[in-house]
């Protein structure tokens, strides 16, 4: 494994993690303290550490969101010392390893601060704002008949891997959490140009954007802050470019649409 060392020495670490019992309930931040963590570890198996060491002592166990612990499911949302995933750029929670932190670190933990997510319990955010705003246009419904059909149709190298760019994104929310504003543009921004893009998603462009970009307003999240935080955060990369590539979509929606709303 790069960068790792055998013989690192195991750390103890002081955590401070965010308690809620459930959204309706106050949260409150609680110490606890893990000892013999090995550099070796990733974050979310530290989590495991402590959380084993809870249930032996009786107490609720903290509770976070994981699933395939390979950096591709965009679960793992956890906002670690005031950085969405961490220290580590380009990196998810689950693939953050404990050598980036050192012995006698205290580290501060608290899920994705936004109105648009909730918290569901302690870490665990309710991110079905981001399935709402693709179930309203993040998709081709049209008919491009058969597979074999649809992949025969001539995709310039470029454009491709433009959209290919674009559809990397894993709606992890990261670039809402890094926004002062819990703006969500750079998510729907990436899946708005990843359908431009292809002439698979021509068909219902105008549209898309439209109900894609309503959708988003109707979820609570903040208008686009012009700082960038969400493309330094985001862990795969997406450019802001697909911002600008959705505005201009939208503007040009809007241009042609009947809908003045």
């Amino acid at each position: 494994m790069a960068g790792s060392n055998p013989n690192a020495k195991p750390m103890n670490l002081t955590l401070k993690v965010w308690r809620q019992k459930n959204r309706a309930a106050a949260g409150q931040v609680v110490q606890y303290n893990v000892r013999d963590i090995s550099p070796e570890m990733s974050f979310l198996e530290m989590l495991d550490v402590l959380n084993e060491d809870l249930l032996r002592k009786g107490d609720d166990p903290v509770a976070f969101d994981h699933d395939c612990r390979e950096g591709i499911c965009g679960s793992c949302n956890l906002f670690i010392n005031g950085r969405a995933h961490g220290p580590e750029q380009g990196t998810t929670t689950c693939q953050l390893h404990m050598r980036k932190f050192s012995d006698g670190d205290t580290i501060t933990i608290e899920p994705w601060r936004s109105q648009a997510f909730p918290v569901n319990k302690d870490l665990s955010v309710d991110r079905s704002a981001f399935d709402r705003i693709i179930q309203a246009g993040g998709y081709v419904s049209v008919n491009t008949g058969g597979v074999p059909d649809g992949n025969e149709i001539p995709i310039p190298k470029p454009i491709a891997d433009r959209a290919f760019e674009a559809a990397t994104c894993i709606a992890c929310g990261a670039c809402v959490a890094a926004c002062k504003n819990s703006s969500a543009m750079l998510f729907v921004s990436a899946k708005v140009s990843q359908l431009a893009l292809l002439p698979q998603g021509q068909v219902e462009r105008s549209t898309r954007v439209e109900n894609m970009v309503a959708q988003m307003d109707r979820e609570g999240f903040g208008a686009c802050s012009n700082i960038g935080q969400c493309a330094a955060e985001c862990p795969v990369g997406i450019s802001l470019e697909n911002i600008a590539i959705l505005n201009r979509e939208f503007i040009s929606a809007k241009a042609t649409s009947n809908n003045l709303a």
